[in-house]
């Protein structure tokens, strides 16, 4: 395949990247480089000015479905979105909050929502103004996702949900205004069967409570969601078609983000070898595994493009792309980022094992993390959320060999 981008694209890229450095300023300017993963919890504020920047300018929701300017969003083409996600990576634009609402709720809405749905919920997002987290996972019901117990049931006075229940490992949920929540709409329903989508408003005091989960890099990414008897105000594909809108916005999840993902991972990968070549004594083990990395990257990225190219003219996934390549992908990014972050505290040696401030006369313990030590700790994690690397295996077995399931 040829993985070269032409003229067009190019010109688009130029205009990108002055917009980027142009709009990169003033209280922008703070947040640059801030609130990727495992660090989401920096510049929040400014990065939710920033969303309403992005918003003004037209690129949010590039890639909907929709006539260009349907909601202010320019209309960009696959080739398109790539070359912004690579501008946008490349200059250190800050963290996206809004890429729930932007990449999975939205084209979720335009594929199974009405248009009195689309109308409420679409403009927001492309503004930049409300933003979104996801309340699929529970104890006991995360990566096999058909085990949800949470509750809705219809009050037939008003014709809204009221939803009961424990969600876990919601990302943003502390700074978004709206949830889409699996529910079990049918009691003694089982599995895929008897499940909604709703979408929960998250301002809802007594009804909803936010609880940070504290992980072992020191920060709170992640939180649990308490819902007891939280208003649903909407249900996306109709009741009991949960299963089905669910595993539609699933295969969306990872496309275009995944090549901003890598642009990512390359400047990480950078700061390693950098540390690797200043070393006093440097291990050629540790070098070869750095250039594996490297060759792993490439490749990474050669079968993003690829699958991409598989998929429709606005990228999303439909009959005619390949059901295990957003599984394929997990793997491959997982494991990659896991052995990264092991890679970064190796070059380090003995240093890795400290770090400044670890203690403070009459305070709690805090951790004094650098960032290949913060690296280390969240990337112990990429195997197991979004799908653990057991759940991926099966998916590919299962659904794209054809072999038989596992016994429950």
């Amino acid at each position: 395949m040829d993985f070269a981008f032409g003229a067009e694209a190019e010109e688009l890229r130029a205009r990108a990247r002055s917009w980027l450095t142009a709009h990169l300023t003033g209280p922008y300017a703070r947040a640059v480089g801030l609130g990727g993963p495992g660090s989401e919890h920096q510049e929040v504020a400014a990065r939710r000015a920033w969303e309403r920047e992005l918003g003004r300018g037209g690129w949010i929701g590039t890639g909907w479905d929709l006539p260009a300017g349907a909601y202010g969003q320019q209309r960009l083409s696959l080739t398109g979105q790539v070359v912004w996600a690579e501008e946008y990576a490349a200059l250190r634009a800050p963290g996206r909050v809004g890429h729930i609402g932007e990449n999975l709720l939205a084209p979720t809405l335009i594929a199974y929502g009405t248009p009195q749905q689309q109308a409420r919920f679409l403009p927001g997002i492309a503004l930049g103004e409300e933003l979104w987290c996801q309340g699929y996972s529970e104890p006991g019901a995360g990566s096999d996702l058909a085990g949800v117990r949470t509750a809705a049931v219809r009050d037939p006075a008003d014709g809204l949900y009221r939803v009961t229940g424990q969600k876990i490992w919601t990302s943003l949920a502390q700074d978004a205004d709206w949830c889409f929540v699996l529910a079990r709409t049918e009691a003694g329903s089982r599995r895929h069967h008897g499940l909604s989508f709703l979408l929960v408003r998250m301002d809802q005091p007594g009804r909803i409570e936010v609880r940070p989960i504290r992980q072992m890099s020191g920060t709170a990414e992640f939180n649990e969601v308490f819902l007891d008897g939280a208003v649903a105000t909407e249900v996306v594909g109709g009741e009991g078609q949960g299963w089905t809108v669910a595993m539609g916005l699933l295969a969306l999840e990872r496309g275009v983000s995944t090549l901003v993902q890598q642009i990512g991972f390359a400047a990480e990968l950078e700061r390693v070898i950098r540390a690797y070549a200043a070393s006093p004594a440097p291990d050629p083990v540790v070098r070869e595994h750095l250039v594996r990395q490297w060759a792993e990257l490439r490749v990474m990225r050669w079968n993003a493009l690829r699958t991409l190219g598989a998929r429709g003219p606005q990228g999303a996934q439909g009959a005619e792309g390949d059901p295990g390549a957003p599984s394929v992908a997990k793997l491959l990014w997982g494991g990659w980022h896991r052995r990264l972050g092991e890679l970064a505290v190796a070059v380090r040696g003995a240093a890795a094992t400290a770090g400044p401030g670890l203690w403070a006369q009459g305070a709690p313990y805090e951790l004094g993390l650098d960032e290949e030590q913060r690296l280390f700790l969240f990337t112990r994690a990429d195997t197991i959320y979004g799908g653990s690397d057991e759940i991926q295996r099966n998916i590919i077995a299962e659904r794209v060999l054809g072999l038989p399931k596992e016994p429950r």
